[in-house]
Formats: C-alpha cells, structure tokens, sequence
C-alpha cells in the first residue's frame, strides 16, 4: 500500500456556498441533505433528511441547492496552497483530496511537519478560517478515515498499522448501505470482523461489492488488479484559436475531447478512473490537476470535472488565474480499468441502475412505439399542476444516473423556465398531493360567514373553519396568506385571478387552497 496523505475539508459544500456558516446551513442534492453547517447539526438536522424534515428540526435553517461547479471552483484555492507543498494532488472530490506522502514527508522532516507544513499553506491563503483536516495512512480509504478523526494525534497513522487501526471502525464506515445492512445482521459489525473472514468465502455470498469491501477493510488497495497503464496515444488534445478567456467556450472544447477520449477508451475495453486535465496559456503557462474516481469516469462526469476545473482556473483569484486565455487544452488517462459497459452482473461485471433504467426505458418505447412513454419533466410556471409534464422520453436527456436532466432535445427546452423567478408561485416545500382537479371548499370566519379577500389583496376575516366537499367544518388551527396571484392579464381568455391560502386544521392536515371567482378549492394536501 503505497502511503498516501488525504485533506479533508469538512462541510465543504457549506463553505462553498459563502453563507455565514454560524447559521443553521444545509446544501440539498437531489431532494435530500448532502452537507450541514455545525449549528443545523446541532438542532437535528443530518445527512440523508428530506427538505421537509430538516426544516422541521431546525425552521430557522436557511436551504441551498447543490452545485458542483461552485465547490469545485472555491476548492481551487486550497489546492493551489497544498501545491506550495507537494505538486502532485488528486482531486477525490471538491472538499477532499489526496496526495503520495514519502516525497513531501521527507522534505519536511517527517508526516507530523508535513501535515503541519500542509495546515499552515491553507491558513496562509483563507479568509474565512478554512476547517481543513489532514489524515496520513497506509492507502486512500485509511487516510480519509483517519483525517475525518476528531483526535487530531490519531490522524497519522504509523506505517504498517492501518489494518489495526481499521479493525474497531463499524462497517458503516464502508458508505454501502445495502452491504452494511446484511453485514450487521450476520453479527458483522466491525471492519476487522469482517477481514477477518476468508476473502473466497466473502467473494462467495457478496460478489465483486464484497471483494471491494474486504480489500477495504483488510487495509489492501482498494483498487482492482486489472488496472492497466494507458497507452500515450490515448491522449487527447486541441488547439484553442483564438484562445480563449470564457470558462463556456472552454467547456464546449473539452466536452468534445471527453467523448472522444470515452470513445477511444472503449474500443479498447477499458474506462479511465483518473483524470488529469492540462492546460497551456497563450504565455507559456501550464496549468495540471488530477482528478480521481474508485469507479470508472463516464464520458458524462468526464466533461463535468473539466468544466468544473476550468472555473476552477478561470474565476478563481488572481493570484491563481492565469495571465493569458488558454490555447490548448488536453485530457490524459493516467489509470484505467476494465470498463464494465452493458454487462448485466452474470460473471461480476456491475452496471449502474441508472443505465439499467435507461435500457428498461428503451425496450418500453421499442414494444409500444414513439411517444407512448413519458417521463416526468419539471417546468416553470406559478400553478403547481403545470410545473411538472409528462413528456415523450426521447426529448428527455438523461444523465449518468439515468434521470431526466430537464433538457429537452427540441427546442429551447423548459431549463430555463425553470431558473425564472416567477412570483406569486408556492414557496418551497411542495405539496405532496396536487389534486388533478381541484376540490370545492368553503372557508368561513367567526361569523359563520365566507371569508373574502378584496382587490388589494386584503381578507375580511381571520379564516376559523373549513368545510371540504360540503363535509362538517374542521377548525382552522393556523393559516398564512392571502397571496394575490394574477397570471396573463394581458390574454382575457386566458387570464385568471386568484388568491392563495394555506391552513392546517385540527385533525393535522395542511392544505393550499385558492380563492377564485368567489369560490374556495383545495388545490393540494402537504405531509
């Protein structure tokens, strides 16, 4: 195992955001909680929750969507100040990577002074005191372990003592969900339990997952045998004429050098696991980031992590940003591996469940023809029923993950309404339930009587009842709004005002409803 040093910069997707991170934070990826600042943990808040339960352990907490490309470009400072100490960084991720310790080590007097040479550089280059952890062991999984420790003497681990130190750790630590679970029900709760076992018999009941978590936990390389050198002619590179300043232009040239680097990559059976992405200046200058991944890079999250460094580069200080555009931009496969392509898990090889939603997508569309099967695409607009549309799935393009990217093919495509303000529309979090049609209500005030709302937005009364579909009114326990709403008043077929509502009645429903020519409807149900 070749002795590694990882830096790890916790919460960095909270860091990267630039919000104060004294608040209670939290970055959503994909409807769920990626990362939390110190004080939303500390009211509830982890990892893995929806918006909803986040929210409802800390309301004060303010909510941010995730974005790669930020992370990736505000981490671009840190390694620029890690290369004041070694030059050879790869990039695991925005907020983490990694670096081969005996050269570094032994220029600085030892893994001590270099993790504290590594310290003081980032120091020297943050203005907002940059949480950045330094772990060193025997290989990449031990030392990103050991720098996530809170005892800062137990982040360097001896040489030779990483399957020691690995043994208490819990199997969680392997980030398997699936795995872990069966792992703790067979009374595996350990990582030294489970490299204590023979690695036939784990390759035996868990396949090529349970080889990768056993090498993992026995302190081995993590990496497969049949990792092969790359051929130089597999690198693939262009001139940039005239060259170019914009991180969009940039990004549309190495877009094109991801796919035919893909390409050149399955011909020969294989699938780059690290990256480095090189660029030369129009003054000579030469910019070299590595970038790494224990899977196999797609051409998809190739493309990513060049757009991704080259903002990196281009809108970072500028004390880093180069002097000039940059004239030639090329992409070397420096590791690779046996690339698993369309293998359906019969002799070990593991597709994504992305591409298996994919292939499952395609033979639907084949058996009932063109248009027959949609997929739901999130579009722009103020009434929650027009937000979402099925759409035909080949106008949908889908990412690595096999999910619709909200870009259609045709078009201009609904991203961009997407990304529009719109006001008057329902804040977040969603609804639940939005009823097809809505439902009639009635909703009255202390008097009995229908609570109205004026052309200045302005209700008659406090709402203290609700009667659905003409069922016996519930009480009215809390209530916001009015929220006036006219949409198209220049089209008089078209137009339509209205004012909005939410209540939660006693029996613990919230509900959104509108006020619309005099009369009330529930338009949706919230958990």
């Amino acid at each position: 195992m070749a002795r590694t040093t990882v830096v790890w910069c916790p919460d960095w997707p909270v860091v990267a955001s630039g919000i104060d991170r004294r608040r209670p934070v939290a970055v959503l990826g994909s409807g769920r909680v990626i990362a939390a600042s110190v004080p939303a943990r500390a009211e509830g808040v982890a990892r893995g929750q929806r918006r909803r339960e986040a929210q409802a352990c800390c309301p004060d907490l303010v909510v941010v969507d995730e974005d790669p490309a930020r992370d990736a470009r505000c981490f671009e400072a840190v390694l620029a100040a890690i290369e004041t100490v070694t030059p050879l960084v790869e990039i695991l991720r925005p907020g983490l990577c990694a670096f081969a310790t005996r050269g570094p080590s032994r220029y600085h007097g030892g893994d001590a002074a270099m993790a504290d040479a590594v310290g003081e550089a980032i120091a020297a280059v943050s203005v907002d005191g940059i949480d950045a952890r330094v772990g060193t062991a025997d290989g990449v999984f031990a030392a990103t372990l050991a720098a996530r420790r809170r005892d800062s003497t137990a982040r360097l681990v001896p040489v030779g003592a990483t399957p020691a130190f690995l043994a208490p750790l819990p199997v969680s630590t392997l980030a398997e969900p699936d795995l872990v679970d069966v792992l703790e029900r067979l009374g595996i709760v350990t990582l030294g339990r489970l490299a204590a076992l023979d690695a036939v018999d784990v390759v035996g009941r868990f396949g090529p997952l349970g080889a990768h978590a056993h090498r993992l936990a026995s302190g081995l390389d993590p990496r497969p045998p049949d990792a092969r050198p790359i051929p130089p002619d597999l690198d693939v590179s262009t001139e940039i004429d005239p060259p170019a300043e914009r991180t969009d232009r940039v990004a549309f040239v190495g877009k094109a050098l991801a796919d035919s680097l893909h390409d050149q990559l399955s011909s020969r059976g294989l699938a780059c696991s690290t990256l480095a992405v090189v660029a030369e200046t129009e003054h000579g200058e030469r910019l070299e980031r590595r970038w790494r991944h224990e899977g196999a890079l797609g051409p998809a999250a190739i493309a990513d992590r060049v757009r991704w460094q080259l903002e990196g580069w281009l809108s970072g200080s500028a004390a880093s940003r180069p002097t000039g555009g940059i004239s030639r931009l090329t992409l070397v496969p420096e590791e690779a591996r046996a690339a698993s392509g369309r293998q359906l898990d019969l002799w070990g090889g593991r597709a994504t469940g992305g591409d298996r939603v994919a292939r499952s997508l395609a033979r639907l569309q084949a058996t009932l023809g063109s248009g027959a099967v949609t997929v739901p695409e999130l579009r722009g607009g103020r009434d929650l029923r027009s937000r979402v549309v099925l759409v035909p799935v080949e106008a949908v393009e889908l990412g690595e993950g096999g999910a619709g990217e909200g870009r259609s093919l045709e078009g201009p495509g609904p991203a961009m309404g997407v990304a529009a303000p719109w006001p008057g529309r329902i804040p977040a979090p969603s609804p639940a339930t939005v009823f097809a049609a809505p439902v009639r209500a009635e909703l009255i005030d202390d008097q009995g009587q229908p609570v109205t709302v004026d052309g200045r937005g302005e209700p008659s009364a406090a709402p203290r009842s609700l009667s659905v579909e003409g069922a016996a009114a519930i009480e009215v326990t809390a209530w916001a709004g009015p929220w006036p709403v006219d949409e198209r008043w220049w089209d008089p077929s078209a137009r339509r005002r209205q004012a909005r509502y939410q209540a939660i009645t006693v029996d613990g429903l919230a509900r959104l409803l509108a006020l619309e020519s005099g009369q009330w409807w529930v338009l949706a149900v919230y958990d």
